[in-house]
């Protein structure tokens, strides 16, 4: 099963709620750390855009910092969820869209997120990934995708073993299960982006680009537009 079936099917709404309901301590403040990290990067006069929104537990923070938010996500299900779960929030809007197809006019957003690993988790083309934030962030703007350190390898770990044992996942494959690379028996194949990859991926595009470890969890990848 591909990644992006997981995410579409198995893997969205409840389910996708229910893997951060479990997650342990170390795991939530790893989660709680990327949103703190992103939440100060923001101005009140922002319009932000988040890839991968999922039932919107990132988006409910954003909510209240930017002036206006703007998730999609590939899963109608999810989006379902997270419109339940942001209702009363006024500035905010969601769409069923592809993160490398994205429906916005170039120039449009103040800041573009990618975090909690969907660099890898989308299971598309990376390059075409960052060319298509890029193109709808404002000259001055920000994109910021985020990864796992390897520092976080064990915990993370932990975190996967929980939601196979929940039945949210496959079953851990331990054999091929290393590195940085957590995969399940039924095909779901989660990765991470090191910073040298990263780097690799980006080498052609022209931008300024920032590297910054935080909370020994997470790498962000912090993209000023120019």
């Amino acid at each position: 099963m591909k990644n992006k079936s997981y995410y579409s099917d198995k893997l969205s709404a409840e389910q996708l709620r229910q893997c951060y309901q479990i997650a342990p301590l170390r795991v939530k403040q790893y989660l709680n750390a990327e949103i703190q990290y992103v939440l100060d990067k923001i101005k009140p006069s922002d319009i932000i855009l988040e890839l991968g929104c999922g039932y919107g537990r990132v988006l409910q923070r954003l909510c209240k910092k930017a002036k206006k938010v703007i998730g999609i996500d590939i899963s109608k299900s999810s989006l379902k969820l997270a419109k339940k779960l942001l209702k009363g929030n006024l500035n905010y809007q969601l769409f069923q869209m592809n993160a490398i197809d994205l429906e916005f006019p170039s120039d449009f957003f103040d800041m573009v997120i990618c975090i909690q690993n969907g660099i890898s988790a989308f299971n598309v083309d990376k390059k075409d990934l960052i060319r298509e934030a890029i193109r709808v962030t404002k000259k001055g703007g920000l994109v910021l995708f985020s990864t796992y350190s390897d520092k976080f390898w064990e915990e993370r770990l932990k975190w996967f073993i929980l939601q196979s044992k929940a039945g949210l996942i496959g079953e851990i494959d331990l054999t091929a299960t290393h590195n940085g690379i957590i995969v399940t028996k039924d095909g779901f194949k989660a990765t991470t982006i090191r910073p040298i990859e990263f780097t690799s991926l980006t080498s052609e595009l022209p931008f300024n680009l920032k590297i910054e470890e935080i909370d020994n969890s997470s790498i962000f990848y912090q993209i000023l537009v120019t």
